[in-house]
């Protein structure tokens, strides 16, 4: 007879967070850290991650893309998580995490039923610090000033961090296939940019 592998938890994870009976009433990022311990980095890249997935709001990437940077490159260095004082002090109300993690529940819970441990050598060893240095390039390139440059690079970051928590290969090849779109839009939009500053130059001078 065929096991069905164990769920991932992840929803239940995080609830118990925002349990009334263990949590304070203001949450810091310390804290994240501490009730999380091995899944902490991957969550956190993810909750980092995903302002940048919501277009429209602004600064969101320089509020978010240092968090991530610090993050990606301590999974390239294979080093636990750990936030700056500045960062691992900052708080959030209990009830309002509470609140947003409910309206997230279904949502989480049908991303829960595709994880399951799969070609696990490509969440191991080497390839996760291959996979954090790929993840410090997309968590610079989410600091960039790109009007929507930052999308892609965010949603690869999930991708990634689902396929660490749940050591599923599958989530990793998902997220290097949306790095390689988030590449061609930001090479395009490089190009763009050279052929604009290029036929300004030359307009300048007379050139053309």
């Amino acid at each position: 007879m065929e096991t069905l592998e164990k769920p991932l938890g992840l929803m239940a994870t995080l609830q118990d967070l925002t349990d009334p009976a263990k949590a304070p009433d203001k949450i810091s990022l310390s804290y994240i850290v501490g009730q999380l311990d091995d899944q902490a980095r991957g969550i956190l890249i993810i909750l980092f991650a995903i302002p940048n997935c919501v277009p429209g709001i602004p600064g969101t990437s320089a509020i978010t893309g240092l968090p991530l940077l610090i993050l990606t490159a301590q999974m390239a260095l294979s080093r636990p998580a750990w936030l700056p004082g500045f960062l691992s002090r900052r708080t959030v109300d209990r009830v309002w995490l509470e609140t947003v993690l409910a309206k997230a529940a279904p949502s989480i819970r049908r991303v829960e039923r595709l994880i399951r441990p799969r070609l696990s050598i490509l969440t191991l060893g080497p390839a996760e610090q291959l996979i954090g240095i790929l993840c410090a390039i997309l968590a610079l390139t989410v600091m960039l000033p790109i009007p929507l440059g930052n999308t892609l690079p965010a949603v690869a970051l999930i991708f990634f961090s689902l396929g660490m928590i749940g050591r599923d290969g599958i989530w990793v090849l998902a997220g290097l296939f949306v790095s390689g779109m988030a590449a061609a839009v930001l090479a395009f939009a490089g190009w763009a940019a050279f052929q604009s500053l290029w036929f300004l130059w030359m307009k300048w001078f007379g050139l053309s």
